[in-house]
C-alpha cells in the first residue's frame, strides 16, 4: 500500500521499469536492485522516472542475484519483494548451467533468503513464465492448459531448449523454499510481454517482435503461448501483492494463441512490413482460449486486459520511436 517500501529485482529491464512506474505512481518507496549500480544504462531511466515522485522515493541498490550479501541488504526495510530479475536467452546457449540455470535457480533462492532474513517482508512475488508452464507434449489433448500445467525438463534438455529449463527449475525452487521455510510466495507466469519500451534495450519478446517485422520465419514451436501487455504484467505483479487471497500461479496473457494467429494480426496492422505467413497451428497441440480463461486468476482479481490489437499497436509504435525500425 502508499508508503510501503518494496524491492525490485532486475528494476532495469523492460517489466521491472515498468513495474517501478507504476509502484511509484501508487504511492510506493521502491529499492531497485540493478546488476551494476554504477552503470548509467542501468540507472538512467529509473531515476527519470523517479525525478517526479518526490526526493528519496526510490534507491539504487546491487541486485546482483550471486551476490546474497547485496540481496540482503537491497531487502532490509522493505514489506514486498518482487522478483523479476532472471536470464532471458530464447537463442542458443554455450554453456547453459553458467548462462541461464544457475543464476535463474540459485538467484531465485538468494532473493528468498533475503526477504526471509528481512523479517519485515509479507509476500514476495516472483516473476516465473509461460515458458515453465510449456512445453508441456504430455498435456491432456484438447485441454487449455493452466496452472496445474508444468514444462516437460525431460523434453527440453533432450531438444536443447534451455530457457524452459531454468525457468522451471527456479519456480519450483521457490515453491519449495516457501513450503519449507514459511514464506509467503505468489507466482505469475506471463507470456510473450510486448508493449512501450522504458529502458534503453528491449527485451527478448520485443525482439521476436522485431524479427517478425524482418521477415523472420523461426516459429518458436517450443516457447509461443500468446502475448501481454507489459503495463498489465507490470499490474498483475500489484494486485496479487495487495490481494491477501491471491495464492499459486498465475498465468498471465490476454489469450493463450499460436504464433501463427499473432502474425496475421500483426500483418493485418501493419501490412507494409514483411511478416511471413505461418501454418495455422505453429505450436502443436495448444488450445487457444480467451483471457477470462486462461488468465482467469488475474481476471478475478480484476485485471482487465488489454486487447491484442492495442498491444501490437504500442509495441511496434515503441520500436519505431525507439529507431529499431522504420
Amino acid at each position: 500500500m502508499a508508503g510501503e517500501t518494496v524491492l525490485v529485482t532486475g528494476a532495469s529491464g523492460f517489466i521491472g521499469s515498468t513495474l517501478v512506474r507504476l509502484l511509484l505512481g501508487r504511492g510506493y518507496n521502491v529499492h531497485a536492485g540493478v546488476l551494476n549500480p554504477d552503470d548509467r544504462a542501468e540507472t538512467e531511466h529509473l531515476l527519470a522516472l523517479a525525478a517526479g515522485a518526490g526526493e528519496g522515493r526510490l534507491r539504487i541498490f546491487r541486485g546482483d542475484l550471486l551476490d546474497g550479501a547485496a540481496l540482503m541488504d537491497a531487502a532490509r526495510g522493505c514489506s514486498g519483494v518482487f522478483h523479476l530479475a532472471s536470464p532471458c536467452i530464447v537463442d542458443a546457449v554455450s554453456d547453459p548451467q553458467k548462462q541461464l540455470i544457475v543464476p535463474a535457480v540459485e538467484g531465485t533462492l538468494n532473493v528468498l533468503r533475503a526477504a526471509k532474513e528481512a523479517g519485515s517482508v509479507r509476500r514476495v512475488v516472483v516473476t516465473s513464465s509461460s515458458s515453465a508452464i510449456m512445453p508441456s507434449p504430455g498435456w491432456p489433448a484438447g485441454e487449455v492448459r493452466d496452472e496445474r500445467c508444468w514444462t516437460d525438463i525431460d523434453h527440453c534438455e533432450k531438444n536443447g531448449v534451455w530457457y524452459p529449463v531454468s525457468k522451471t527449475l527456479a519456480e519450483k525452487a521457490a515453491w519449495k523454499f516457501a513450503e519449507e521455510n514459511g514464506l509467503d510466495v505468489v507466482v505469475i507466469n506471463p507470456m510473450s510481454v510486448l508493449g512501450p519500451i522504458i529502458p534503453p534495450t528491449i527485451n527478448s519478446s520485443m525482439s521476436v517482435l522485431l524479427r517478425l517485422l524482418q521477415g523472420c520465419t523461426e516459429e518458436y514451436k517450443d516457447i509461443w503461448m500468446g502475448a501481454v501487455h507489459v503495463e498489465d504484467v507490470a499490474l498483475a505483479h500489484l494486485l496479487v501483492f495487495e490481494n491477501p487471497s491471491a495464492s499459486g500461479r498465475h498465468i498471465c496473457a490476454e489469450s493463450i494463441n499460436h504464433l501463427s494467429d499473432f502474425a496475421a494480426k500483426l500483418t493485418e496492422l501493419y501490412p507494409s512490413y514483411k511478416v511471413p505467413k505461418f501454418p495455422k497451428d505453429t505450436q502443436p497441440g495448444l488450445v487457444r482460449a480467451e483471457a477470462e480463461v486462461a488468465s482467469k486468476k488475474l481476471v478475478a482479481l480484476g485485471l482487465q486486459f488489454r486487447h491484442l490489437e492495442k498491444i501490437i499497436r504500442d509495441a511496434v509504435e515503441s520500436l519505431k520511436s525507439r529507431g529499431y525500425i522504420s
